[in-house]
């Protein structure tokens, strides 16, 4: 028994580590070729740097204006997804105890909302901006960021409410609590497993996007880090090390994010998942 479990262990962890190599190979190959010089990348791919040449990464810097991507890109992200949490947590909570055909009707158009493919309202979204004036806004592009995500973090509220008793709202509410003075601090406390849920999907999702900037950025001002390193491909040649080394700088902020906040990533993740 225990050598079948041995042997059962051994399997998983091979298997695990094959599919966790083969996931990081792209990240590592590309950590791998950004210390080469392009002659040395076109050569041989897959050999390692005679040297490393860390003046592509002091070259990107300069190039894609790195630091104000930066800024653009945290301030993007963090505007998108502080107005999707309040107003989706808000929404998700209403609709939730809210018994009326009216509100079940709401939430199955939040909920098919979901189900229209990006690509089919990408012109009609492009018009909006437009007749908006909200095109080359960072702070108009958040507004539809948080348009586009709210039904689904509407929908996972809404799952997550219905898990939560409802004694403490009653009991409040005979005190004379509003519904704000209720949801902030009775409720969205109790939320916080599914709000870390919803902000780190949505962090990530901002954070690499690239087709929505592209298409309401133009201003080489208000770029995000992919933008940015979209400008080093170029018509007829393009700077490999360059773009190689834009790609590992634009991965970094995720993955330090990743690291000091492991615990809290894991146990928002899980506890989501068990009490939704």
């Amino acid at each position: 028994m225990k050598n079948k479990r041995l042997v059962s262990n051994i399997l998983v962890f091979g298997f695990l580590t094959l599919a966790a190599l083969f996931t990081l190979f792209p990240l590592i190959m590309a950590l791998v070729n950004s210390f080469k010089t392009n002659g040395e990348l076109l050569s041989n791919v897959m050999s390692l740097p005679t040297e490393l040449h860390t003046e592509n990464y002091t070259r990107t810097l300069d190039k894609m204006h790195y630091l104000r991507s930066l800024g653009n890109t945290v301030l993007l992200a963090g505007l998108s997804v502080t107005m999707m949490i309040v107003f989706s947590a808000l929404a998700g909570w209403k609709l939730c105890r809210t018994k009326s055909r009216l509100s079940s009707f709401l939430f199955g158009l939040f909920v098919f909302s979901m189900l229209i493919p990006f690509s089919s309202i990408m012109i009609p979204l492009y018009k909006v901006t437009l007749a908006l004036n909200i095109k080359n806004s960072l702070v108009g592009l958040s507004f539809v960021y948080a348009g586009l995500g709210v039904s689904m973090a509407i929908f996972l509220y809404h799952g997550f409410v219905k898990g939560l008793p409802v004694d403490l709202e009653e009991s409040a509410a005979i005190d004379g609590c509003s519904n704000l003075q209720i949801f902030f601090h009775i409720v969205f406390p109790q939320l916080k497993p599914i709000t870390a849920t919803i902000c780190i999907t949505n962090v990530l999702w901002v954070w690499n996007d690239f087709l929505l900037p592209l298409i309401v950025i133009s201003d080489n001002k208000k770029y995000t880090l992919l933008l940015s390193t979209n400008t080093l491909f170029g018509q007829y040649s393009s700077d490999w090390t360059a773009i190689l080394s834009a790609l590992i700088l634009a991965a970094i902020p995720v993955v330090i994010f990743y690291a000091l906040f492991q615990k809290q990533i894991l146990k928002g993740i899980s506890d989501g998942a068990v009490k939704g």
